[in-house]
């Protein structure tokens, strides 16, 4: 998973369709075939629970709860992409869509609750365009597989 810290994010899906959000996170989010719900409400936690926004003294000292910030949640399997031989990515560590999709969808529904807002989202498996205004900038990477 790849975290942002965003002044500003947008997915234009399948050329048409654009969702929006302001100030907030935008995850990009890949699946293994070995991640299960347990992985999922970890995640969940760590990116609304993550101390990446400044409070009044400019430190980096408040959650995304903390601030009502928007949340963007995209599918992005080349996250997965193993680059060890050769030149072309190999994704095998990839889930499928049957494993991946109910796992994606878990980690939006139990954001929601939690943030008790909407959840912005792109679509799964869809062709997306995604832009941003990084706010710091602030990338944090997050592997459910290397719990520190």
């Amino acid at each position: 998973m790849i975290i942002q810290r965003v002044l500003s994010a947008q997915v234009i899906i399948n050329q048409s369709e654009k969702r929006e959000i302001e100030d907030g996170l935008l995850v990009f989010l890949g699946i293994e075939m070995i991640d299960d719900s347990s992985d999922i409400s970890w995640l969940v936690n760590k990116v609304l629970n993550l101390r990446i926004f400044n409070d009044n003294d400019g430190i980096m000292n408040k959650s995304l709860i903390d601030v009502n910030g928007d949340l963007m949640v995209v599918s992005q399997f080349t996250l997965m992409a193993s680059t060890q031989k050769g030149n072309r990515p190999s994704y095998i560590r990839a889930a499928k869509h049957g494993h991946a999709i109910p796992l994606y969808e878990s980690f939006l529904e139990t954001a929601q609750k939690q943030l008790a807002k909407n959840v912005v989202s792109g679509i799964f498996g869809a062709n997306m365009q995604v832009s941003l205004v990084n706010d710091g900038p602030v990338t944090i990477q997050i592997d459910s597989k290397n719990k520190e």
